[in-house]
């Protein structure tokens, strides 16, 4: 049956006008970051702050690192009142978080002290490719990406995760959720060092599973959000959903395509870096004072890519849903997971169908349980 009582429309109707509100302020936050590189690039700031930094040295590697953390820091400042509504006071407000203030203030810090240095050393490598290979740059920059892509995937759950949530194995209490897990993932032929679980309840009340890390480092992890709402059964279909993608080679696969996409990308900022010397003081291609440009060729190229992005992921999204389906045989226990993730996470069941295409990189909840219901009348 294709049911819905379990997902309550008290929670829809704020469901619906939690996602109205950030939508808005997506909208807001996009059109904020292109007015800031236009401002930077019309007001003339940007050739001369670069003027400036001149004064003091010659070293590009030392110009690009002061313009960069400069042109970064601003308008990190600049953006932060919004950031603290959106990712703070507003999940508060409909009742989705549980972050103390202190917490989400540090968490800001980590992500700057880990973010900045990455960033930096990716547009260090960038512009001395644009300095040395001015012709191929846009081809040795997406390689760059891609290598750093697969590194974070490699050692973002070992080295950056931890340092925001606690992971710990299963306690006896969930011992027999454990075996669960392992005995799926086996089914599958999937190894993973174990099944842990990490504290998600510290910032939301969300819930959650994944599997993370490489080879060595793959492991299940499930939020305790999860664990303490969800059934052993429902948690199953949850987690061969997230198998589904290991099995269809999805993660491999979607890191390429993505590096493609940063490849035309950059192929592009390439042609508009060299229009652009003619309408703006910079020296060459290679040149800082052109970063604002960049960075505004880049992020207009990814929202109009980002419809094309979510309507593969969506796809993508269904082939997991079906395999968690076919692997599982628990129909209900999942048309019941994804009711509960509807009403726990505050996820709207219907949107409409512009948002679905421009924003969703899954299928909307009613359409995963008029699959699910679907498939249980195939067998």
């Amino acid at each position: 049956m294709t049911s819905f009582e379990n997902i309550t429309s008290d929670r829809q109707e704020k469901a619906k006008e939690y996602a109205r509100i950030r939508r808005r302020l997506l909208l807001i936050d996009l059109a904020w970051n292109g007015l800031y590189a236009v401002l930077w690039l019309l007001g003339g700031f940007s050739y001369q702050f670069r003027d400036s930094l001149t004064v003091y040295t010659q070293s590009q590697w030392l110009l690009i690192a002061f313009f960069a953390m400069v042109y970064g820091g601003i308008n990190t400042i600049l953006s932060l009142p919004l950031n603290y509504y959106s990712d703070f006071v507003l999940p508060h407000r409909f009742g989705m978080s549980n972050e103390p203030q202190s917490t989400w203030v540090g968490d800001q810090i980590k992500n700057l002290l880990i973010s900045a240095p990455l960033g930096l050393i990716v547009i260090e490598i960038i512009y001395a490719f644009l300095r040395v290979n001015p012709d191929t740059w846009w081809l040795w920059g997406a390689g760059v990406m891609l290598v750093f892509t697969i590194l974070l995937s490699i050692l973002g759950p070992i080295l950056i995760a931890p340092l925001f949530n606690k992971y710990v194995p299963l306690g006896e209490e969930h011992a027999d959720l454990g075996q669960r897990l392992l005995a799926l993932a086996e089914k599958t032929h999937t190894k993973v060092q174990g099944v842990f679980k990490f504290d998600m309840s510290r910032r939301t009340k969300g819930a959650n599973a994944a599997l993370t890390g490489v080879g060595k480092s793959r492991r299940i992890i499930i939020g305790d959000t999860l664990i303490e709402e969800f059934t052993p059964e429902e948690i199953e279909t949850v987690l061969a959903h997230e198998l589904g993608h290991q099995v269809n080679k999805d993660i491999p696969t979607g890191i390429l395509i993505n590096t493609l996409i940063i490849l035309a990308g950059f192929y592009l900022a390439d042609i508009c870096l060299r229009w652009a010397l003619g309408l703006f003081q910079f020296e060459n291609i290679a040149d800082i004072a052109a970063l604002p440009l960049l960075t505004l060729v880049i992020g207009l190229f990814s929202m109009l890519t980002m419809p094309l992005l979510n309507a593969y992921s969506r796809w993508r999204e269904r082939k997991a849903d079906q395999f968690s389906l076919e692997i599982t045989h628990k129909t209900q226990a999942f048309i019941s997971a994804m009711s509960r993730l509807a009403n726990q996470n505050l996820a709207e069941i219907d949107p409409e169908p512009w948002v679905v295409f421009f924003l969703y990189s899954h299928p909307p909840i009613r359409d995963r349980i008029a699959m699910a219901s679907s498939f249980s009348k195939r067998v």
